[in-house]
Parts: structure tokens; C-alpha cells; sequence
């Protein structure tokens, strides 16, 4: 196994390269002799490589390190209660390739199917081997087993195991909030930063947070705390019984019933933000009032963490292009005028983007295993 000082080096190759040799060992606090003892076996075991000489300042050409593309392919796949949501992507979380494969059920052997036909999908029947796959779900994971998943109706269910013997490929389960979290960490826009929230909406509501340069991980991180959090005392109540929570005001359900009620008919949530844009008064109150909530939402999220850049993903995001503005003013008006500019980072793919979070730390799990 790696030692800590070469993890350090791969991963900053990995996530800031291409990268000079003197701003490597500035990134890394090292001497130019360490850098190079440590960055030698890389390149002769093809993890790193040279680039084509580029000015570098006043001093001499350098060549850049970057990782190579040989290091392979990974599979990452979104599990929900009725679809595996998967991608193919390069050693940096590129896309190369997508399919959605239905869930007939939610028997492991059936998953675990589904997860063989998406492989062969993204890889067009090739036969191509991926070096690692990554497996995101709502719920608890250590890793390998599945705790407890509610879309899925799962506890105990060693999902990481059972891929790996149908494969053959090395297999990590995460919960998707914090895989999202580490995919906009490692390859999105918090490169760099030291800290930032992601906030999620669809089916449910999503929260995750980066802290120090390092995802929050904590036993709490996948019971959905930011699903109750009040956001209008006039609101909806919720499921459980909560009135103008996140849940109730957020979730594409709780808009589509508010919307089914108001307008008498069967409508579904594109439906909903279509007649939002078009000036329809009832979507317009319904959908407006939702971006209210989530300006809200997001002006908590900066002024409880300190942290002024906010992610925002999920399959709901739409929301975010019919009634930007909307948030935008809510969240304004719930700082401080003194306080940073908040700045929005918009992530409205879908599904690709949880399955992404899914490669992503199947990327990280391969370079934890070089060696």
C-alpha cells in the first residue's frame, strides 16, 4: 500500500494536474529532491505522466505530471426505487457513457443484474473490465454492506460483495449526498475550496457538507436531517406531519399534489414548471413559493457553516431555471448585508450527476489501492 506522503501526490496530481513540478511541491510543503524520490515510481509504474515542455515563469521549461488514462474506466450507478441511473467515466469522472437500467424489484439479485446489463450497456457489450465500480443509494453504508436503504427496502444487505463476485471488479457502496459531495470536491467546482454545502432536491431533500477540505462524514450523514428543516410556516405539511418543512415545500411530490389540487386535474412536476413559465397563476404561487423556500434553505445553510458556496443538484433543479431569480432575492434576504456574496453553483443533469458522485469515489477507492 501507498504511504500517506505518495497518497498525498497522487491525489493532488489527480484532481490539480496537469500540474508543474514546483507547484506540486508547493501544494504538497516538499522539497524539489523528496518530490522527485516520491514521484519516480509513479511514472515508471504508469501512474503519472510527462507532459510536453511548457514555460514556467522565468526559470527553465517544465514538463507537467498528469495521471494517465491507462489507469482505466469506472462504473458508477445511482440506485433508486425504480432505476439504476449509470455512467462509464474516465480516471477523472468524465462521462463516456450512460444508460438507465429499470428495477423489476428490489431483490439484491435483481439489482445486481441490473448492475451486469448496465456495464455492458455503457461499455457496448465489450466485455470491457472497468477498474473499479461505485454504487450511490439513500441510506447507510459501511462501504460494502447496505445498513439500511429506504427506497430499496433494505437492511443488511451486502451489495458491494454480491457486484464484486458478479464482476470481478473491486466495488464501493456510498451514501449518495456524500458521493456527490466528494465529486464536486474532488473534480466540480469545490476544487479548492475549502469548504461548501450541497443541497439536493427531487424526490427528497439532500444536504452534504465539505469542511476543511474534507467531505462531513458522521452517523447522521444519511438520515436526511435536511428534510425537516422549517422553511414557511404557511406551507404544506409534510408526510410526517410538519408543516412547510424542506420536505413539503421541495420534494417534486409535495409540488405536484399542491399542483393537482389547485388546478382539479392530473399534472406531473415538468407539467407544474411549465405552466409556472407560462404565467399560470396557480403553478406560478405553488412554484415561486417553493423557490422562496429554497433561498431560504440555502441562506441557513451559509450562515450556520460559514461557508458562502452552495452546490445545487437532484433531478428537481429545474426549479432553479423556471424561478432562479426568486431564490436568488430569498436568499439575500436572509443574510446579513455585511456577509459574503453567495455564490450558486447549478448542477441541473439529473441523474447523470448522482451516478457521476458514484464514480467518483470509485476512483478515490482505486487510488487508495495502488500500490
Amino acid at each position: 500500500m501507498t504511504t500517506e506522503s505518495e497518497s498525498a501526490l497522487a491525489r493532488t496530481v489527480l484532481i490539480h494536474g496537469p500540474i508543474s513540478r514546483a507547484a506540486l511541491a508547493v501544494r504538497l510543503g516538499m522539497s524539489p529532491a523528496s518530490l522527485t524520490r516520491l514521484t519516480k515510481p509513479f511514472l515508471d509504474r504508469g501512474v503519472f505522466v510527462e507532459l510536453g515542455e511548457v514555460a514556467d515563469g522565468v526559470g527553465r521549461p517544465s514538463r507537467p505530471l498528469d495521471v494517465s488514462d491507462a489507469l482505466g474506466t469506472f462504473l458508477g450507478v445511482k440506485l433508486t426505487g425504480s432505476d439504476a441511473f449509470a455512467v462509464l467515466t474516465d480516471v477523472r469522472a468524465r462521462v463516456l457513457g450512460e444508460t438507465v437500467i429499470p428495477l423489476d424489484d428490489h431483490r439484491p439479485a435483481t439489482v445486481v443484474q441490473a448492475l451486469v446489463s448496465a456495464l455492458a450497456a455503457v461499455t457496448d457489450g465489450a466485455g470491457r473490465t472497468p477498474t473499479g465500480i461505485g454504487i450511490s443509494l439513500g441510506g447507510f453504508t459501511d462501504g460494502s454492506e447496505v445498513a439500511w436503504a429506504s427506497f430499496l427496502e433494505w437492511s443488511g444487505v451486502p451489495l458491494g460483495r454480491l457486484v464484486t463476485e458478479a464482476t470481478g471488479v473491486p466495488t464501493r457502496v456510498e451514501n449518495d449526498l456524500i458521493a456527490l459531495a466528494e465529486a464536486e470536491r474532488w473534480f466540480g467546482v469545490g476544487r479548492g475550496l475549502d469548504g461548501f454545502s450541497v443541497i439536493t432536491i427531487g424526490a427528497g431533500v439532500g444536504y452534504g457538507l465539505v469542511a476543511g477540505g474534507e467531505v462531513v462524514r458522521t452517523p447522521d450523514a444519511g438520515v436526511g436531517l435536511g428534510g425537516h428543516i422549517p422553511l414557511d410556516p404557511h406551507g404544506p405539511l409534510c408526510q410526517e406531519g410538519h408543516r412547510g418543512c424542506s420536505q413539503a415545500m421541495l420534494t417534486s411530490g409535495s409540488i405536484v399534489a399542491q399542483a393537482r389540487t389547485a388546478l382539479q386535474r392530473p399534472v406531473d412536476y415538468d407539467d407544474v414548471l411549465d405552466l409556472a413559465a407560462s404565467g399560470d397563476r396557480a403553478a406560478v404561487a405553488i412554484v415561486h413559493a417553493s423557490a422562496r423556500a429554497l433561498g431560504r434553505l440555502i441562506a441557513l445553510a451559509t450562515n450556520l457553516t460559514l461557508y458562502s458556496d452552495v452546490v445545487l443538484g437532484g433531478e428537481g433543479m429545474r426549479l432553479f431555471a423556471v424561478a432562479g431569480q426568486t431564490v436568488r432575492d430569498a436568499v439575500a434576504a436572509g443574510r446579513d448585508p455585511r456577509a459574503s456574496e453567495v455564490r450558486l453553483h447549478v448542477d441541473d443533469s439529473g441523474f447523470p450527476a448522482w451516478a457521476r458522485g458514484a464514480a467518483a469515489v470509485a476512483i478515490q477507492d482505486a487510488f487508495d489501492r495502488l500500490d
